[in-house]
């Protein structure tokens, strides 16, 4: 089942909390890719960083193996169902997930919700809202700690994108989500958490925003406060380019020639690795495989499982009239150039006046489409619970 991903804007944020639980703001964040989907931990489709080699070597028998050599591949999934063929090295929980168990429900997911609904202290609270909001916030964390049973790496969970214009709110609902995993011994370095990109929830974590244009302000302001994964949405950037126009930062993309969702994702590459940023990238909202081949040297890209499965099955020989070639690297980013207005420190003002339409309007179709995804959930739970057996 293929996931419905909605980007808060043109990049979306998450962050691994640094402090104590009992602190009310973290001295550090970092802000992360949204890992999407879980697996068993199986081998892992994982990129040697110092590997600059632009031929297939005679050990790899699939596209698969040699885009493998450049970047992080992770499958793009809601619920896993071919775990052995694409074995993602890391999971998110979401709005999303929690839907997809809810319409699949002999997933073997489905005890961790029905667990989350048995909850006594959830079922003690009077007001409906604030039950089914506890429901919802201990399903996010039952099926998380299932996930960081299978997986590897980190497991992900969305933040409610409710509040994303509520600092306060953001602040207290991560350090309740903390103190869940907590309680189903998740140990806080396994976790990261997806926020929306407003400056509200940046200001909630001590995060400063600044950038000059658009969609690369939030990128670069990112990199700026210490994100460790950046997530760009290559496909929406370009669905909305073309559809709409008047954003400079994509016109000027156009005017080049080039694929503005591809043009950010080089951009920001460049922008990290020059100035010597710690942020990874991940690229998301791939579409086909040439998406891909472009995105060489990205430190992750999501991928659909449709062209994975082309990858896969196309067999490659060192003797192919053609090699994969990595597109970015950090040799490539020091050689390019940035204007002295894309170098500046941003703040809520700066930031506010370099979101140009394609920002604003991808930013609030995400907060809106995770805000009806949590809705949503809410909205089943009220309908199945209390459960039979409870």
């Amino acid at each position: 089942m293929s996931a419905t991903t909605f980007p808060f804007s043109s990049t979306s944020l998450q962050f691994q909390w640094q402090q104590g639980l009992g602190s009310k703001l973290p001295l550090r964040l970092n802000l992360t890719f949204n890992f999407r989907r879980s697996s068993i931990a199986f081998p892992q489709l994982r990129a040697s960083a110092n590997n600059l080699s632009s031929s297939l070597d005679s050990g790899l028998n699939s596209e698969l193996d040699a885009v493998s050599r450049f970047s992080e591949i992770v499958p793009d999934t809601v619920i896993f169902d071919d775990f052995q063929r694409f074995p993602p090295t890391a999971a998110t929980v979401s709005s999303s997930l929690l839907l997809g168990i809810l319409s699949l429900p002999d997933t073997i997911f489905k005890s961790a919700v029905d667990t989350a609904l048995a909850d006594s202290e959830c079922a003690t609270i009077g007001k409906s809202d604030a039950r089914l909001s506890c429901f919802y916030d201990k399903a996010l964390v039952n099926c998380g700690a299932d996930l960081a049973k299978l997986v590897p790496g980190r497991v992900s969970t969305e933040v409610d994108s409710r509040l994303a214009y509520d600092t306060h709110g953001m602040v207290h609902k991560v350090h309740k989500l903390l103190k869940l995993y907590n309680d189903v011994e998740v140990p806080a370095e396994r976790l990261l958490f997806k926020i929306p990109s407003t400056w509200q929830v940046l200001e909630a974590i001590s995060f400063n925003l600044f950038d000059p244009f658009a969609v690369f302000a939030q990128a670069s302001a990112a990199a700026q406060a210490g994100a460790s994964v950046i997530q760009i949405f290559v496909g929406r950037i370009r669905d909305w380019a073309r559809n709409h126009s008047g954003d400079s930062e994509i016109d000027a993309a156009l005017k080049r020639g080039e694929d503005p969702g591809l043009a950010l994702v080089t951009k920001a590459y460049n922008y990290i690795h020059k100035y010597g940023h710690k942020s990874k990238l991940m690229a998301a909202a791939v579409r086909n495989k040439q998406d891909l081949y472009s995105l060489l040297g990205v430190d992750y890209i999501i991928a659909p499982l449709k062209v994975l499965g082309s990858l896969k099955e196309s067999i490659t020989s060192p003797d192919e009239k053609y090699a994969f070639t990595r597109r970015l690297s950090p040799q490539s980013a020091a050689t390019y150039e940035f204007s002295k207005e894309e170098l500046v420190k941003w703040d809520q003002r700066s930031l506010a006046s370099a979101m140009g339409p394609a920002a604003v309007d991808l930013l609030t179709a995400g907060i809106d489409g995770y805000s009806n995804q949590a809705n949503r959930v809410e909205e089943l739970f009220g309908k199945i619970w209390p459960p039979p057996n409870v």
